[in-house]
C-alpha cells in the first residue's frame, strides 16, 4: 500500500530525509517513529502530497503522490497533532461538512456518518457543539471524521498526545477494530513506546534522516538485547534532547490540507 524506495528531502544543504526505504502492506499497523526533528513530519509531508521529494520514489496503492496528487488523496484519511475541528459546529456537522469537500453522496454519507458515530460513541453528543467536548471525545470526532470517505490509508500523527490511558485505550480499540473489518492501513506516529509496542504490527525508527531499524516490536527488542521497546529505541536513537526547530508543525500541515480539499 505505501512504497518507499530511497526517498531524499534536501533544503539547501541540509539532508532532512536521507535516501530511506520501507513498505507499508495492506491492512498492516505500522509506526513510524523517532524522535524531534528526525525526519517524520517531513516525510508524512511526502507521502501525503503536501512535499515532492528530492530524489527517490514513492508509491501510495500504486501511485506517485508527485505526479497523480488529486488521486492519492482521496486514498487517505489524516489526523493531525494540532485540533483540526471546528468548535462552534456540532459532531454532526463536523462529519458533514468532511463528506461534502471528499464528494461522499448523500446517501452514503449520511448512512456512514451515523455508522461511524456510533462506533466512536459519539452518536448521542452529535448534536453538541465540538467545543463543549474533552479532549478524547474530539480526539474520537477527529478519527470518525478521517474514516468518513472510506480512505485505504489512515495517517495519525501523534493520535492520543495528551490523552489519559483510559481514552487511549478506548480509541485504539476503535481504531483497530476498523483496521480489521475495513482493512484501512494505519501509518501512525507516537512517542509513546508502550502504545507503539502494543498497536503496531510493524515498527520504523528514523533518526537524522536515515532508517535505524526496522521490524516488529519483538524483534527490535530481541536485535537490542532489551525488555522494553523504549529501551530498544533508546539504544538506535540515544538518550540526548533534540533541537525541535526542523519540524513543521502539524498546525502548518493542516492549513495547507485545508487548502488543497477548498479547491477540490
Amino acid at each position: 500500500m505505501i512504497q518507499v524506495e530511497n526517498l531524499c528531502k534536501k533544503y539547501g544543504d541540509f539532508t532532512a530525509v536521507d535516501n530511506i526505504s520501507f513498505q507499508v502492506g495492506q491492512g498492516e499497523i505500522f509506526a513510524f517513529l523517532g524522535p524531534n526533528g528526525a525526519g517524520k513530519t517531513t516525510t508524512i509531508k511526502m507521502l501525503t502530497t503536501l512535499l515532492k521529494p528530492t530524489g527517490g520514489q514513492l508509491r501510495i496503492d500504486g501511485l506517485d503522490p508527485s505526479d497523480n496528487a488529486n488521486e492519492v488523496r482521496k486514498r487517505f484519511g489524516i489526523v493531525f497533532q494540532d485540533p483540526s475541528l471546528d468548535g462552534d459546529m456540532t459532531a454532526y456537522e463536523n462529519m458533514e461538512l468532511h463528506g461534502v469537500m471528499y464528494h461522499v453522496p448523500r446517501k452514503t454519507r449520511i448512512a456512514r456518518t451515523e455508522e461511524l458515530l456510533r462506533t466512536f460513541e459519539l452518536w448521542e453528543r452529535r448534536n453538541d457543539q465540538a467545543k463543549m467536548f474533552s479532549g478524547g471525545l474530539k480526539r474520537r470526532l477527529e478519527i470518525a471524521r478521517a474514516f468518513l470517505h472510506t480512505p485505504k490509508i489512515l495517517f495519525l500523527d501523534e493520535p492520543t498526545l495528551g490523552l489519559d490511558p483510559q481514552n487511549r485505550n478506548q480509541l485504539w480499540s476503535q481504531v483497530k477494530m476498523l483496521n480489521k473489518s475495513e482493512g484501512v492501513t494505519v501509518f501512525l506516529t507516537t512517542h509513546y513506546m508502550d502504545e507503539a509496542d502494543r498497536v503496531a504490527q510493524r515498527i520504523a525508527i528514523i533518526d537524522h534522516g536515515k532508517i535505524v531499524a526496522e521490524g516488529t516490536p519483538e524483534s527490535l527488542k530481541q536485535q537490542t538485547n532489551t525488555t522494553s521497546l523504549e529501551d530498544a529505541y533508546l539504544a538506535y536513537t540515544g538518550s540526548s534532547i533534540r533541537d525541535e526547530s526542523a519540524n513543521v508543525s502539524s498546525d502548518q500541515l493542516r492549513q495547507v490540507a485545508q487548502m488543497w480539499s477548498k479547491k477540490r
